[in-house]
């Protein structure tokens, strides 16, 4: 029992060194220019941020028979808890992690307010959202300018049938503001 204490014990301080230090932006403020808004991603650990989008997006229509084939435009919100996985293996090879450049994973959650509008002769009138698990990719670069991509799936529930759906998204803008914290260059 006392060697199950201590190998617990040996593993919750190893687990303490290692949250010593930060590798993400303390915040940055972005202007996103695919869809048009603004961008707010703040660090909460070594390598995790909380990312927060307020945008005009574009988006599948859940409404329709084939989501997958029909687009449209949404005002959205958009919050995800973002892993960056490779921060460290980029720093030792002398790539840059300035403005959280880096891969990651994160669960995400949308919500979509679209006016009243018809899909295939049917009036779908309220909000709709999805939540999800993505895959992604950031770069930043010291000009400011930054972009990322992610894709994985969610379920995307609201006045319709819910079902799980591909998640896209897109993201090219400017920092406008930022606290440089990072250890990168």
């Amino acid at each position: 029992m006392h060697r199950i204490i201590l190998l617990a014990t040996f593993f919750c301080c190893t687990l303490i060194q290692a949250q010593f230090g930060k590798n993400c932006e303390v915040r940055q403020i972005k202007i996103n220019f695919f869809n048009p808004g603004l961008e707010y991603e703040m660090g909460l650990g070594v390598n995790s941020t909380l990312d927060f989008r307020v945008a005009w997006q574009v988006a599948l229509e859940p409404a329709s028979s084939t989501p997958i084939e029909d687009y449209d435009f949404f005002p959205a919100i958009t919050v995800q808890n973002r892993y960056y996985h490779n921060f460290n293996g980029r720093y030792r090879r002398g790539r840059q992690i300035y403005g959280n450049s880096g891969n990651y994973i994160a669960p995400t959650v949308a919500v979509f307010s679209p006016e009243k509008r018809v899909v295939e002769n049917t009036l779908v009138d309220g909000v709709h959202a999805y939540s999800g698990l993505v895959y992604g990719v950031q770069r930043s670069f010291n000009s400011g300018l930054s972009f990322s991509i992610d894709a994985g799936a969610g379920y995307y529930f609201g006045p319709f049938e819910g079902g799980i759906h591909p998640v896209l998204n897109f993201s090219l803008g400017w920092i406008i503001s930022e606290k440089r914290w990072c250890v990168g260059k």
